[in-house]
């Protein structure tokens, strides 16, 4: 019974500290050709935070990503460093339209994935995504998160 019960406490440790690291999520929502979309994202915000993104994660859960503000338009390359799984890099301009995406980047790779023009974000899903929800430059993405000034 003991062993049980320690063995349920380390569980809910290694649960909250996962938790923790994945931080806060707010609503972003695409429309597209296809339909509205909306997915969970943590927000990087500052140079750490952008610096880390998603590495480390083994998993990118379906509707959820990470959303990189860097403040105004300009260019922007990123890289899967220490990434372990396939992402889609939707670029967006501060007029919060897709200008494009990177799709199924390769993990692990520390080559970088440069936006085709100036942008403010980037958001970052499981790979696949994109071409999943027919998401395509011109779709427009809205929500607090990206309407901050």
């Amino acid at each position: 019974m003991a062993v049980r019960l320690v063995s349920f406490f380390v569980s809910l440790i290694f649960l909250a500290a996962g938790a923790v690291a994945q931080g806060a999520t707010e609503p972003l929502t695409i429309k597209s050709a296809q339909g509205t979309h909306t997915f969970d994202v943590e927000l990087a915000l500052t140079q750490q935070e952008r610096s880390r993104g998603l590495m480390y994660r083994r998993e990118v859960p379906r509707g959820t990503g990470m959303l990189f503000d860097f403040g105004s338009d300009r260019p922007i390359t990123m890289w899967m460093k220490n990434t372990y799984v396939p992402l889609d890099m939707v670029f967006i301009g501060s007029d919060h339209k897709v200008q494009s995406i990177a799709k199924e980047t390769t993990p692990l790779s520390e080559t970088t994935i440069a936006s085709e023009r100036p942008v403010r974000f980037v958001l970052e899903v499981a790979g696949g995504t994109a071409d999943r929800l027919h998401i395509r430059p011109g779709d427009l993405v809205s929500g607090k998160a990206i309407e901050r000034n």
